[in-house]
């Protein structure tokens, strides 16, 4: 295992405890009471779970103990950044940063301090691990982003009870398709799809709402295409 390797298992294991496994009550009730939420805790150990066994490596339980623990401290002051409105919509952005910051800087430091020598040696190569992290960071991951896009420019959500359903889904289904169609360099059959989507979109006589699933429909292609080709230049 390569230290590029540990680093995009445990980019995963922070999709998976932050988005995959994290509801939105605990999400809520983060924001909501801080340090005080009881949910605080069980997210925490979440985190702490999942970032040590997609390590693969014993020692590595410090290093998982560490970011546990930053990520206690950044989420449970959350909630002054929530409660100051001059910043409150760009919350997500400050917090995910924040994590990816530590999440990285203690991979490093354990990776000065131990040797990275995992217990069982992984049967894919670094390109591979790119796909998995790429096609989960396309599933709930960029459901949440594209969502917190929108109130950050303070863009009303038009008809949320269906969006919230068959929105989410569409959504993960087209970027699994275009992250898909990227990783086989069909680029062509990306803009077939998005030109044949729009079309259909426009057809709909309510304006505000099309423009708002337009917008949505572009983010969430984009999502997909900066992905694949990301992870086409990494390879």
């Amino acid at each position: 295992m390569s230290l590029a390797d540990l680093i995009i298992l445990q980019f995963c294991a922070h999709l998976l405890a932050d988005f995959t496994f994290q509801s939105e009550v605990w999400a809520k009730d983060k924001n909501t009471h801080g340090f005080k939420s009881k949910n605080l805790r069980w997210h925490v150990l979440v985190v702490f779970v999942i970032s040590w066994l997609l390590s693969f490596q014993y020692l590595f339980v410090l290093a998982s103990l560490v970011i546990a623990v930053f990520h206690l401290l950044i989420d449970g002051f959350k909630k002054k950044i929530v409660d100051n409105k001059k910043i409150a919509g760009y919350t997500f952005f400050i917090d995910q940063t924040l994590h990816l910051l530590v999440l990285v800087g203690v991979i490093l430091l354990f990776n000065n301090l131990f040797p990275i020598s995992p217990f069982i040696q992984l049967p894919i190569n670094t390109y591979w691990l790119l796909i998995i992290a790429g096609y989960l960071f396309c599933t709930k991951p960029a459901n949440i982003f594209i969502r917190e896009v929108f109130k950050a420019y303070e863009m009303a959500i038009v008809d949320e009870s269906r969006i919230a359903k068959a929105g989410r889904l569409i959504g993960i289904t087209e970027r699994i398709i275009a992250l898909t169609l990227i990783l086989y360099g069909q680029f062509a059959a990306v803009g077939f799809i998005i030109a044949g989507k729009s079309i259909l979109r426009f057809k709909d006589d309510d304006t505000p709402k099309t423009e708002y699933v337009l917008i949505g429909t572009l983010l969430s292609f984009g999502v997909a295409i900066i992905t694949g080709i990301g992870i086409k230049m990494l390879k």
